[in-house]
């Protein structure tokens, strides 16, 4: 009920603030409240919303909160209105004691790092009564004293201000006194009891008397205290001080039970009447509970601990009495002297545990307070970071200061940051404090994917099996997580028409590449190809490298043999070797490739089976056949030579070839010969095997008689053409052999490009004939009929009678077939 009473005091003051509108102003950026004190829970201070230019809704968008220095939170923001209310019961008297102006300031922090001041001027209102140190005092007058005497009385004090505070005093109704009010320097009022008419002790010892105290509220509040007062037999002298005032100067950390001063007054009178004790007259219970004052010595001591953060300046009242009851004061102060007794305080408001590796040089990291309650010297403090990190440290308002980015940051060279922040005073011996933030560097996709090398080179053999490992890139990304995260590709390409990617598939999550084809080194030899490494950052970072796969040539081919070349029946063919060749006569070549390369397609050529070993050899590396040793008459006419043909890879692969040569010094010798060689005629293949040579011979006869004519047309065009009279001149250094013995026998096997091909190994001994080529044998019959000096005679002969022979040699040959 006494709560209710009290509220209905004010709560005219308060209705009326709140239909006027709570006074705000603003100036140099801080915006200004105005509140009466003693307002319930969630009482509308402003709308902080509107004041900082925003929406309500935005207010936890943009984080908006309250920054207090106190321990007590006295405001708080509804996130719904965007108002600014009050968190709780605020009493001016505890925040502001008596100050004339009682301000609240606080701060709105707003994304994290932007603060902005307010300013709360808390508007006192009527809710405390005057109050007397005592209920009850005792004052003593002889009987003897004349009138008009003033004796002192304890004041009331009342905490408010202004016109709510302590205004009159009135003393109940009588006729031996009355009241004055004395107002101090310090506007403080001090009541005075005046003697007006002479007491008589034996006509009444005590008078009882009501002191009503009265502040200036509306309505009023007052208190009431009783006073005694006691005649007494006569004293002539009242204590007397020393000294008006009495001040000490004293440190704040003095141990407890300190004496500070003493007090001394002085009573001449004798006996009882002259005995001093000591009181406080004039103080706050608070200070009543830190000094004690010795009431017959007048020490006056510590009780309790000082603290000059709390209050550097105690005023106090001693009253010295008599035994009689005469009374005198004397103002007591005590300075407190600050002492570096509080080490520097770093409060934290604001801290950005995690920020991008891309933040630019200036952001904000830490929003913190600087305080420290010492004064002085000892309280200016000054706030420290290590040089070497990319850092540095503004002020903002007040003792606010704000931590900043320097300088760019790295996350792939310092992932993170551990800041000491190191808040030092000026006191003697400084004290300091150190605060730990660790900030953490998030990763940002700013480094793209790098491969160790600028390019790769793959050997990988031929044949190789499909779906085979074949080589493995990895790229290194020095971000983290997804912007790490690193993906391979081919880039799009073709070879022969088809895209790369049917040749060889790259695993895109660990970077193996596999080949999807056996390759083969005689189709190609290496392929180019270009790796793609990309990561998942947004947006991706890529680089790429390039990639050279080189064919290594396995040893899969035989050679290949291009001479003698073996028709498609399988039979082979004939070599000519004249009775009359010498050791190391060339009688053929093989010629083989191939298809491989390196030492794979090294060819070596050896003899594997002879019919007369020892007749011939065979260059190992030319392939080329020749006579061992000179031929004799008992050696067979048909000789068959087996070659080998090997190459040098691992393991090496072989071919062969079987040769016949035929030995015999002319053609006529070899075609009377060779019937020798026909094997017996199957009886069943008699008939098919005469149609077959009736029907050549037609036709090389047919062909003879054709070349016959055309040969005189050309001789007689000859005669007259200077082409032939050159051409005669240059055939003057033809060897007169070439139609002569074993050299006209060669030159005759050149002419038909080995059309004779004997299968000495069938059943049916078959003759093949393609166009003959009788331009050499004209040109040597034209040589011969020009009498050549360099041709004897002999030779020309010679040269008629080799023309003759090959004159006759299709008709013998024509009846060898017959």
């Amino acid at each position: 009920m006494a709560t209710l009473k009290r509220g209905r005091d004010y709560r005219g003051f308060i209705l009326l603030s709140i239909l006027l509108g709570t006074r705000r102003e603003a100036w140099a950026g801080h915006i200004f409240y105005s509140l009466p004190e003693e307002t319930d829970t969630g009482s509308f201070v402003g709308n902080i919303a509107k004041d900082l230019g925003l929406e309500p809704r935005e207010l936890a968008e943009h984080g908006i909160r309250i920054v207090s220095r106190g321990r007590t939170q006295l405001f708080a923001l509804n996130p719904r209105s965007g108002s600014l209310v009050t968190a709780g019961r605020i009493d001016r008297e505890e925040l502001c004691a008596q100050s004339a102006r009682c301000l609240v300031n606080f701060n709105i922090l707003m994304d994290k790092m932007s603060l902005y001041p307010i300013e709360v001027e808390i508007i006192d209102v009527n809710d405390n009564s005057p109050r007397f140190l005592t209920e009850e005092m005792t004052v003593k007058i002889t009987e003897n004293t004349a009138p008009g005497v003033r004796f002192p009385l304890n004041e009331a004090r009342d905490p408010d201000v202004g016109t709510n505070s302590l205004q009159s005093y009135q003393l109940s109704p009588n006729r031996h006194f009355s009241l004055v009010v004395q107002t101090g320097d310090d506007g403080a009022k001090y009541p005075e009891l005046v003697l007006e008419r002479v007491l008589d002790r034996e006509e009444e010892a005590v008078h009882h008397l009501l002191l009503t105290a009265s502040d200036g509220g509306d309505p009023p509040r007052s208190e009431t205290a009783r006073i005694q007062v006691t005649v007494v037999d006569v004293n002539d002298h009242v204590p007397v001080f020393s000294l008006p005032q009495y001040q000490v100067t004293v440190p704040e950390n003095v141990p407890v039970g300190t004496r500070l001063l003493t007090v001394h007054a002085v009573d001449l009178d004798e006996g009882v009447n002259g005995e001093v004790t000591y009181s406080f007259r004039k103080i706050t219970q608070k200070i009543l509970q830190i000094f004690q004052l010795n009431p017959h010595t007048g020490e006056l001591s510590t009780s309790e601990g000082l603290d000059y953060e709390e209050s550097s300046y105690y005023e106090m009242e001693v009253q010295a009495q008599d035994g009689p009851g005469s009374m005198t004061r004397a103002k007591v102060i005590i300075i407190i002297l600050d002492v570096n007794d509080n080490a520097p305080e770093v409060t934290l408001t604001s801290v950005s545990n995690s920020i991008p590796e891309d933040t630019p040089p200036g952001t904000v990291i830490a929003l913190f307070y600087l305080q420290d309650r010492d004064s002085g010297k000892n309280g200016e403090v000054t706030c420290t970071i290590s040089e070497n990190l990319p850092f540095k440290l503004e002020r903002s308002v007040d003792n606010y200061y704000r931590l900043v980015t320097a300088k760019n940051l790295d996350r792939e060279k310092l992932p993170v940051y551990n800041i000491t922040l190191k808040a030092t005073d000026g006191g003697t011996p400084p004290l300091s404090m150190e605060t730990h933030i660790s900030v953490n560097v998030a990763d940002t996709n700013d480094n793209p994917p790098a491969f160790p090398h600028s390019s790769y080179s793959v050997y990988i053999p031929e044949n190789n099996p499909r779906g085979a490992s074949i080589f493995s890139v990895t790229a290194h990304d020095p971000d983290s997580h997804e912007n790490a995260q690193v993906t391979y590709s081919l880039s799009e390409d073709t070879l022969r028409g088809a895209p790369l990617s049917s040749y060889v598939s790259i695993n895109s999550d660990t970077g193996v590449l596999y080949a999807l084809h056996s390759f083969d080194y005689e189709q190609f030899r290496d392929l180019q190809l270009r790796v793609t490494a990309q990561d998942s950052g947004d947006p991706p970072l890529s680089s790429n490298v390039s990639l050279s796969i080189f064919i290594l040539d396995q040893n899969d081919n035989t050679p290949e043999i291009l001479y003698p070349a073996l028709p498609t029946d399988g039979s082979t063919g004939v070599e000519l070797a004249p009775r009359s060749a010498e050791p190391g006569y060339l009688v053929t070549k093989v010629v083989a490739v191939d298809r491989d390369s390196g030492q794979n397609a090294w060819l070596s050529y050896r003899l594997l089976k002879a019919s007369e070993p020892g007749l011939f050899a065979v260059g190992l590396h030319t392939g080329e056949v020749r006579t061992a040793r000179a031929l004799q008459d008992r050696d067979a006419l048909k000789q068959s030579l087996v070659v080998a043909v090997q190459d040098h890879g691992q393991p090496p692969l072989s071919a062969t070839v079987t040769l016949t040569v035929a030995v015999a010094d002319s053609i006529p010798d070899v075609l009377a010969d060779l019937g020798g060689l026909e094997p017996p005629a199957d009886p069943d293949d008699s008939d098919l095997t005469l149609y077959l040579v009736v029907a050549v011979a037609a036709i090389s006869c047919v062909f003879l008689a054709f070349v016959i004519v055309l040969l005189g047309l050309r001789l007689r065009r000859w005669r007259s053409s200077r082409l032939l009279q050159a051409a005669g001149v240059g055939l003057a250094g033809v060897p007169a052999s070439r139609f002569v013995g074993v050299d006209g026998v060669r030159a005759f096997l050149q002419t038909y490009s080995h059309e004779v091909s004997l299968t000495a190994d069938s059943r049916e001994s078959h003759l093949i004939f393609p166009q003959p080529n009788y331009a050499d044998m004209l040109l040597s019959l034209e040589s011969c009929e020009k009498k050549d000096p360099s041709l004897t005679s002999i030779d020309f002969h010679g040269c008629k009678d080799e023309a003759e022979n090959i004159q006759a040699l299709d008709c013998d040959y024509c009846s060898w077939l017959n």
